[in-house]
C-alpha cells in the first residue's frame, strides 16, 4: 500500500480525507502542524505530502519552500480554501506539483494523488545502494550481486531508511514510522523481530553490510569489520 503524508489541522476533514484514500488503497499518516510535518518527513519515506495551506503555525507555503529548499522533492498537492489565480501561481512557484480548492470531490482528490504517486521523485534513486548491497523497491527484493532474496514490507521500508542513511545512525523511533507509519499501533518487540529477521537475510545473500545497534541512539547500516 502506498503511504503519503497529510498535513490538515481540520481533523473531521482530515478524517474524511484519509478514509477516503485509505479506501483507494493509499495510506496516510496524519499531522495538524507544519513542525510535525517537517519531523514526519524527516523519518519516513513518503510517496507523496498532501499540504493544506492554512496552518496553526504558519502557511503551508514556508513548509514547502524549506523542504524544496533541502532538496526534498516529495510530489506535493497543496489543499487551500483560496482559489484566486494568483494563489494557485504562488503555490506553483513554491514547488507544488498540484493544486486543490476547498470543498473538493473525494474522486478528484484520489484521482489527484495516484498521479503524484506515479511521479518519479529526483531526490531518490529508484534503486538504492549502499555498499555490496542493492535495494529493488518495485519487486520487494534486495540484492548482493546476483544473489537476490525478498523482503517484507516492514524489512523493505527499514532498510530503505538505513541505506539512506549512508552507515548514519537511525533512531528506533524514525525505524517504527518507516516500517509502520506514524498512526500504527507497534508491539514492543516489533522491530527488534524485523531487524533479527532483516540481519539474517543480508547474511543469506553474503552481503557484508551489517544492521549494527548503536548503544542508546539506534542502529546504523555498516560493512562488517567497520565499528559502531
Amino acid at each position: 500500500m502506498n503511504r503519503i503524508l497529510l498535513v490538515e489541522d481540520h481533523e473531521r476533514l482530515a478524517r474524511l480525507t484519509c478514509s477516503g484514500l485509505e479506501a483507494a488503497g493509499i495510506a496516510a499518516d496524519v499531522v495538524h502542524r507544519g513542525d510535525d510535518a517537517w519531523a514526519a518527513l524527516q523519518q519516513v519515506p513518503y510517496g507523496a505530502l498532501v499540504l493544506d495551506r492554512g496552518l496553526p503555525d504558519g502557511d503551508g507555503l514556508a513548509l514547502l519552500q524549506r523542504l524544496r529548499a533541502r532538496g526534498v522533492g516529495v510530489p506535493c498537492l497543496v489543499l487551500t480554501a483560496r482559489d484566486a489565480l494568483r494563489d494557485r501561481v504562488e503555490g506553483l512557484e513554491s514547488g507544488a506539483d498540484d493544486y486543490l480548492a476547498k470543498p473538493f470531490a473525494m474522486d478528484e482528490m484520489v484521482a489527484r494523488v495516484r498521479a503524484l504517486l506515479r511521479r518519479p521523485t529526483v531526490c531518490r534513486p529508484l534503486d538504492p545502494a549502499l555498499g555490496d548491497l542493492q535495494l529493488k523497491p518495485a519487486d520487494g527484493s534486495v540484492c548482493c550481486g546476483v544473489e537476490r532474496i525478498s523482503l517484507a514490507p516492514a524489512e523493505m521500508q527499514i532498510l530503505l531508511l538505513l541505506m539512506h542513511g549512508s552507515g548514519e545512525t537511525v533512531r528506533r523511533a524514525a525505524l517504527e514510522a518507516a516500517a509502520w507509519g506514524l498512526g500504527e499501533a507497534v508491539t514492543p518487540n516489533a522491530l527488534d523481530v524485523a531487524l533479527h529477521r532483516l540481519r539474517r537475510k543480508l547474511l543469506a545473500i553474503g552481503s557484508r553490510q551489517r544492521v549494527v545497534n548503536v548503544r542508546g541512539l539506534g542502529y546504523a547500516l555498516r560493512e562488517a569489520g567497520v565499528a559502531a
